[in-house]
């Protein structure tokens, strides 16, 4: 059985894949093309990643996933997703500070908040709060594709005005058909009892794939998944942000440490002043005589003056890094690895090498930036890359800093029209959002060697890619068994529940006839 799931979900799964677009073409395109957004169409026919999400959801069942695009297609058109923008949404939506993108939890995955007590049901409203919710989601997919989030519902302070169950069930197709994959967990967090009844209604809608991904938990326990430093004080947590807007809250890239000290020209260039007080601890770590005027660089004389002298000691600098193995291919630059850098807590596994081809004809400006900058030191953080030419980026843990899944690096890219000589970090300033490409990593902690291997370790299981989708697949029908076992125990309870009924009624009904034949017995 595990050699057919195997067959099925990895050796077959690009005929599943073209036979899933051409069954689309065939069945859905031909008299209703109209229905969807050209766009979407174009990105079925292109992108295996997208096909593949809607298979995997749906174990590998081509007629159930065309269900599923189907549906998600003709929504995306209906909403607009593939032109909707910040100010498309109401302002006010975006002040209240219900739905943001903040943190990670334990795994590295995205927390998708969700204040309840700042929802209040209006039928007015509820089209522009579902496309707000496809805002979000949207953003998030473009920015780091195939990533999971974790959705985190905060019931403090929050009743049953609060609720609103079309809103939760769209919130729920959301990740139930129109973002296959979508969604690592649903964490409740201290849920009123007085909500219990809605919220089995929602378990249901979830289906068996996702219902174990439904968390109720309190403040004390929330801990398991969100570590404190992304938990909010009332959560028992330390996390200082605070919701405002605007900009739109997203993550805390910062210029990375280079050898030499922090890149200051491009922090006091690009920064706000309020954003250099949260940097003050950072800074004062270093020398206070660091200059703080930002280079000119001649990118011409430069870069040519720069590869002869580096030649000598590249070999050197990337000596011990992790070579990247997957490529992603952007529009100006190809960025090796595609997803992820790993880091492990040996001596070699400190090093990570990232590989950026420029494939344009023009010279490409780049920059590499982080969420944690205490923690990597990357050589060369900012410069330039020729036309056809590849630049070795080395990021290494400084000291005993630890990586972390939370992670994440930003690698930004403009291409310059004008060579010549021009101050970096005013060419930043200057460049416009339009034609920056940006692309994130993440970080992969590596597991050490443990002495005594586990059952699955020690089993001849393909513990690559093809293993987890068999791995996946095997789960996914667990749970439904699970699911479907947990019906029909409901079913039992209810019938118990009836029959226990029944038995206190008759025994009622019983002591009424005692008592009516003992009121009869006596002499009047």
């Amino acid at each position: 059985m595990a050699e057919l799931d195997q067959h099925e979900g990895e050796q077959d799964l690009e005929k599943k894949i073209e036979e899933t677009r051409q069954r689309f073409k065939n069945e859905f395109l031909q008299d209703s093309a109209d229905k969807y957004d050209s766009r979407d169409v174009e990105r079925l026919q292109t992108d295996d990643a997208m096909v593949e999400s809607y298979l995997t959801w749906r174990l590998y069942v081509v007629a159930d996933a065309l269900k599923m695009i189907d549906e998600s297609l003709q929504w995306r058109k209906e909403f607009g997703l593939n032109d909707l923008t910040e100010s498309t949404i109401p302002r006010w939506m975006f002040e209240t500070g219900a739905v943001y993108l903040h943190g990670y939890d334990k795994e590295g995955n995205k927390l998708f908040w969700f204040k309840v007590k700042l929802h209040v049901k209006d039928t007015k409203t509820i089209v522009d709060k579902k496309k707000y919710v496809a805002f979000w989601l949207e953003r998030y997919a473009k920015k780091e594709p195939g990533m999971p989030l974790s959705v985190v519902f905060d019931m403090n302070e929050s009743g049953l005005s609060n609720i609103d169950m079309e809103f939760v069930k769209y919130i729920i197709n959301c990740f139930k058909v129109y973002y296959p994959k979508f969604l690592s967990k649903m964490i409740i967090v201290d849920m009123p009892w007085i909500m219990n009844a809605a919220w089995k209604i929602v378990k249901s809608w979830l289906g068996p794939e996702a219902i174990s991904k439904l968390k109720f938990v309190s403040r004390s326990d929330v801990q398991t998944f969100i570590g404190p430093e992304y938990l909010p004080p009332h959560m028992g947590g330390t996390d200082p942000f605070k919701y405002s807007y605007p900009p739109l809250p997203d993550d805390d890239f910062q210029t990375p440490i280079c050898d030499n000290g922090p890149i200051v020209s491009e922090d006091e260039t690009e920064s706000k002043e309020s954003e250099m007080e949260g940097k003050d601890a950072l800074e004062s770590s270093f020398n206070s005589e660091v200059a703080v005027k930002p280079k000119k660089v001649n990118f011409l004389e430069d870069s040519l003056r720069a590869e002869d002298n580096d030649k000598g000691d590249t070999s050197a600098r990337t000596k011990g890094a992790r070579k990247p193995l997957t490529t992603f291919k952007g529009p100006l630059l190809e960025v090796s690895p595609a997803e992820e850098l790993s880091f492990g807590s040996g001596e070699t596994e400190k090093k990570s090498l990232i590989i950026l081809s420029n494939v344009t004809k023009n010279q490409v400006a780049f920059k590499v930036r982080t969420t944690a900058p205490e923690k990597y030191r990357v050589k060369p953080s900012s410069s330039c890359c020729e036309p056809g030419a590849s630049v070795d980026i080395v990021v290494s843990l400084h000291g005993g800093s630890q990586a972390s899944p939370q992670d994440r690096f930003l690698v930004m890219a403009a291409e310059m029209d004008n060579v010549g000589t021009q101050e970096l970090a005013q060419f930043w300033k200057e460049v416009p959002k339009t034609k920056i490409m940006e692309h994130r990593l993440r970080c992969h902690v590596l597991e050490g060697i443990k002495p005594t291997l586990s059952p699955l370790r020690d089993s001849p299981v393909d513990t690559g890619t093809g293993g987890q989708q068999e791995l996946n697949t095997v789960l996914m029908r667990m749970m439904a068994c699970n699911s479907r076992m947990e019906q029909k125990l409901n079913t039992c309870l209810w019938v118990q529940k009836v029959l226990i009924g029944l038995v206190l009624v008759l025994m009622v009904l019983n002591l009424l006839c005692l008592y009516l034949l003992g009121t009869a017995q006596r002499p009047s």
